[in-house]
């Protein structure tokens, strides 16, 4: 595979999977961006990455869409950030991904013959 192509498959595999992450990580408590963002680089070993330009914007569409709410939070000594949290809505999507996550991976083993690392 040319680093072009592998370079946009993994843009795709990402894309395809940043709303789960991000749903996911809301799930336990609301978190502001920079916050989601880390912990998506440190849990992956740094496999997923994404730049401001993109992973920003991906927080306004899920606000816009309904599945998480963000408010401004100030705090003493800190910059203003925007905390996320994950609305009702937002909790049907992410069992709804989940299911169809789990079922793509467990079609990818069927046809891969790849087993659980």
């Amino acid at each position: 595979m040319t680093q072009t192509s592998s370079s946009i498959l993994d843009r795709e595999l990402k894309k395809g999977s940043a709303e789960l992450l991000i749903l996911s990580l809301l799930e336990a408590r609301p978190r502001h961006g920079y916050e989601i963002s880390q912990l998506i680089e440190t849990r992956s070993a740094g496999t997923l990455r994404f730049n401001v330009a993109s992973f920003y914007p991906l927080l306004y569409r899920l606000e816009k869409r309904g599945w998480i709410l963000g408010r401004w939070v100030e705090k003493a000594g800190q910059r203003r950030r925007r905390y996320y949290r994950l609305t009702a809505a937002g909790k049907l999507v992410l069992k709804q991904q989940r299911t169809t996550w789990l079922e793509f991976v467990a079609a990818m083993h069927r046809i891969t013959g790849l087993k659980h690392a």
